[in-house]
């Protein structure tokens, strides 16, 4: 071992002991996603702690000069039964207090056992040196070495400082009322059983306050179930925080809820206040369910998950070069579902992984932070087929799993962290709208593709907004791009209304075997009413100068490359709570939106002038911020909306109550702005106030990369505060007025027009024949985006394949009538 002991000494300097803060990735391989599992294991440099699989080792020590690296690999054991699984298919003797897989008190899951090599390995000769060799070796040498071996492998994984990050959340908190609760000895003793609302005499959903022990029921759940909210009154007339579940009740807890707090929570002296009123915690039986299992239990509707996932059908798995599954990383379906959908389109392939090889060899030196590299990693991850392989057999030896497609796949940790870092919703591992992380990850592509070619051009589309004032009869035409047609679903037009009404009848009277009947809503109906004009009863006219009535026709100014359509499920109830309704629409094969296409000014019309409305302040009055009514900006942000759009709706309803309020958000929720800061006419934020040096490098180069001048995108800048979304609508709005200014490369110029008339500028859009065939669509399950699952169903050579995480089969009855976002290509005549 003498020449290998030399190198080590000549190579001491270049390995490293990890220090806290150390990126450690010694799980997955920064190019591709080989592990440690793989075949060839994982080499982690003992200088950067980035990982590589054996395909991409040499690149990087030929690109840096490193030689020494930790060669780990893992080899599965066969499965022994435990403790916690009786192998018969009961479930585990522990039981689940968080809403949480595999981790500290969430649901368990059955770790892999395996044995562990490892050595290092000293490129380019592939010397080995393990743990025994280092023994005969000099102090130096074997002390340094065993400590970058030892640190490595004692570190946490990158993936695994995520994941319990991201976990973090669910973790309930002792409550700070628990410590020193008063209780009122009011001689008050609780029966085991029996109970009632004190008030309404419901008999489940019940809640014993901790302080005085009265039971009431619970809240009103958004589907109508569960109680009459008598405990929550409660609280709000007395103040008394803490109230447990009835039912929930065990030797090993109970379910402890917190209104002051908001929150569940625990309660470490809940013995002895359960006790005060007469209750022995360690004879109670549990006889409701709790809280987590109500979560999991609403965000399963019956029939429909069944029906999306085509589980009453035996699938024929699917392997193979662009079937390869996604391993769900805790409520990743949204983006598994979004990335499968993406990768089938020419222009992602194409951009991210015909390139591969070029785009690693121009990659940082941390391949783990680059958004091209990550792309194009999961890119062909999916798309070659190189981990489309049937997961290794558990060893079940009785036969109880069934073989439903199951890969090895990919899991997208790498990619998950990299899109989702800095983000609020998208870096957690909570359910989010699969709609939105679409929106997200095109915002990224465009904000990563200001050279070159960008491929989410191929979802960008112009939409004309004619408004035609109705005492003038001037119009007015302004252009904004989008990528989404977003469709309202409208539940008066259900043909099976009869059946609708005969089961809510049923449901009334408390029949438990009223069936669930679905509402049939015909597409022709959805367009229509995309289609159908808006009447503004608000609007401001320039021509005379005054608010009055005016009509909003929207129509496409040109038709994109491939089409995404989201089905507005989403919606508020009465009472403002979010509900998602629960439709049928019998969306077709190929569409024609031809008839959508807009005109733009009408041969002898007449525009409005362009004049500004009056400043809602006086001149001479200093402007100052804005009084807000707090009380209702907070009702509003309980809500759930951004406390910038209620402070909005608050300012322009006048401060005149929570329903006008909610009225404004409703009316404005699919505003570019909607969640932009507040900014007041003429004040020093104003628009038209921000100096050029203040305007954001970044939104500047996004505008460009558009197709605008510098001038253009600072002028649009300039009077919208900085705020990018407003900007690329102002810019729209305002095209005549930017007609003088040059457009720059990639814009539309006159030597390319017809006729010698120069075109207005515009963004790179591509414009076609309206007609479309369905080629994807993404179902969700559940009773709202932040809850249930997704999956995905992609014709795949006149075949349709559902993609369901890990599993990939061929679909025998893919349900086109249940969607959430539907993908249309052109169709080329």
């Amino acid at each position: 071992m003498g020449d290998v002991g030399e190198i080590l000494m000549s190579v001491l300097s270049t390995i490293r002991v990890p220090k806290p803060g150390d990126r450690v990735h010694k799980d997955e391989c920064a190019l591709s996603f080989a592990s440690p599992e793989s075949e060839g294991g994982l080499y982690v440099c003992m200088n950067s702690f980035l990982g590589f699989g054996s395909q991409y080792v040499e690149r990087h020590h030929a690109r840096t000069g490193q030689r020494a690296y930790l060669h780990i690999t893992r080899t599965r054991k066969a499965k022994k039964e435990d403790d916690n699984n009786s192998g018969s298919g009961h479930p585990p003797k522990k039981k689940p207090t968080r809403l949480a897989i595999g981790i500290e008190g969430g649901f368990d899951v059955e770790l892999d056992q395996y044995e562990e090599d490892v050595k290092v390995v000293l490129l380019p000769e592939r010397q080995e040196v393990t743990s025994e060799d280092l023994a005969t070796m000099p102090d130096v040498v074997r002390e340094r070495v065993s400590l970058s071996m030892a640190g490595i492998m004692a570190a946490d994984s990158v993936s695994h400082a995520l994941q319990v990050q991201q976990w973090d959340g669910e973790v309930r908190q002792e409550s700070k009322h628990a410590a020193d609760l008063k209780q009122l000895d009011n001689g008050l003793k609780i029966p085991p059983t029996g109970w009632r609302c004190e008030v309404c005499d419901l008999q489940e959903n019940l809640w014993m306050n901790l302080t005085d022990g009265k039971v009431l029921c619970g809240r009103r759940y958004f589907d109508g179930s569960g109680g009459n909210n008598h405990a929550l009154l409660h609280f709000q007339e007395t103040g008394y925080p803490l109230a447990v579940k009835l039912g929930t009740i065990t030797p090993d807890g109970a379910d402890v809820y917190s209104y002051d707090e908001d929150d569940m929570v625990l309660d470490s002296k809940l013995a002895e206040h359960l006790a005060h009123f007469g209750i022995d915690m360690m004879t109670m039986e549990k006889t409701e369910r709790t809280m987590t299992e109500l979560e999991i239990a609403v965000n399963q509707r019956v029939g429909e998950w069944e029906v999306i996932q085509e589980s009453g059908t035996t699938l024929r798995p699917l392997f193979g070069p662009g079937l390869t599954g996604m391993k769900n990383l805790g409520n990743s379906c949204y983006l598994n579902s979004v990335m499968q959908v993406l990768f089938t389109i020419p222009d992602f392939q194409n951009k991210y992984v015909a390139n591969i090889d070029k785009i690693i060899d121009e990659a940082p030196s941390d391949p783990t932070q680059d958004f091209k590299t990550q792309v194009a990693k999961l890119g062909y991850g999916l798309l070659s087929g190189d981990y489309s392989k049937p997961a290794p057999d558990p060893g079940d030896e009785n036969g109880a799993s069934e073989p439903r497609g199951d890969q090895i796949g990919i899991a997208p940790r790498m990619f998950k962290a990299l899109v989702g870092r800095g983000h609020p919703e998208f870096s957690t591992n909570r359910q989010q709208d699969a709609q939105e992380f679409l929106l997200h990850f095109i915002n990224m592509v465009e904000r990563n593709c200001r050279s070159g070619s960008n491929p989410s051009e191929a979802f960008r589309f112009l939409v004309e907004d004619r408004i035609v004032c109705q005492q003038s009869q001037k119009a007015k035409y302004t252009q904004r791009v989008e990528y989404i047609v977003q469709l309202p679903v409208p539940m008066d037009q259900a043909t099976n209304t009869e059946e609708l009404q005969e089961a809510e009848r049923r449901r009334e009277e408390g029949d438990s075997s009223a069936p669930t009947v679905r509402a049939q809503i015909p597409f022709t109906a959805c367009m229509a009413a995309l289609s159908e004009p808006e009447i503004l009863t608000d609007f401001w006219s320039s021509a005379v100068q005054a608010k009055t009535a005016a009509t909003k026709m929207t129509r496409f100014a040109s038709f994109p490359d491939h089409l995404v359509i989201q089905i507005k499920k989403f919606t508020f109830g009465l009472d403002w709570v979010p509900k998602k309704l629960d439709v049928s629409i019998d969306v077709p094969d190929t569409l024609d939106l031809s008839a959508l296409r807009a005109t733009g000014q009408q041969p002898g019309e007449e525009l409005l002038p362009e004049v500004a409305p009056p400043p809602l302040m006086t001149p001479d009055v200093e402007v100052k911020a804005p009084v807000l009514d707090d009380s209702t900006v907070s009702q509003l942000c309980e809500m759930g909306f951004p406390l910038e759009a209620c402070r909005k709706a608050v300012y322009y309803t006048g401060n005149t109550g929570i329903d006008s309020a909610m009225n404004w958000i409703m009316g404005h929720m699919d505003d570019p702005d909607f969640s932009a800061p507040l900014v007041l006419p003429g004040g020093s934020s104003g628009p038209g106030t921000t100096p050029t040096e203040s305007l954001s490098e970044e939104h500047l180069a996004t505008i460009v990369s558009m197709g605008f001048s510098r001038d253009q995108a600072t002028k649009a800048l300039r009077a919208t505060s900085n705020v990018l979304d407003r900007a690329v609508d102002w810019i729209f709005s305002h095209l005549d007025d930017l007609e003088s200014m040059d457009v720059s490369e990639g814009g539309r110029s006159a030597a390319e027009s017809e006729g010698g008339r120069d075109p207005p500028p515009g963004p790179r859009v591509r414009d076609g024949p309206g007609k479309y065939e369905l080629f994807a669509f993404i179902s969700h399950m559940g009773t709202s985006t932040m809850c249930g699952h997704y999956v995905c169903h992609i014709k795949k050579d006149q075949q349709w394949v559902i993609f369901n995480d890990q599993k990939v089969c061929a679909s025998e009855k893919p349900p086109k009538d249940l969607g959430y976002l539907y993908f249309y290509r052109r169709v080329t005549e």
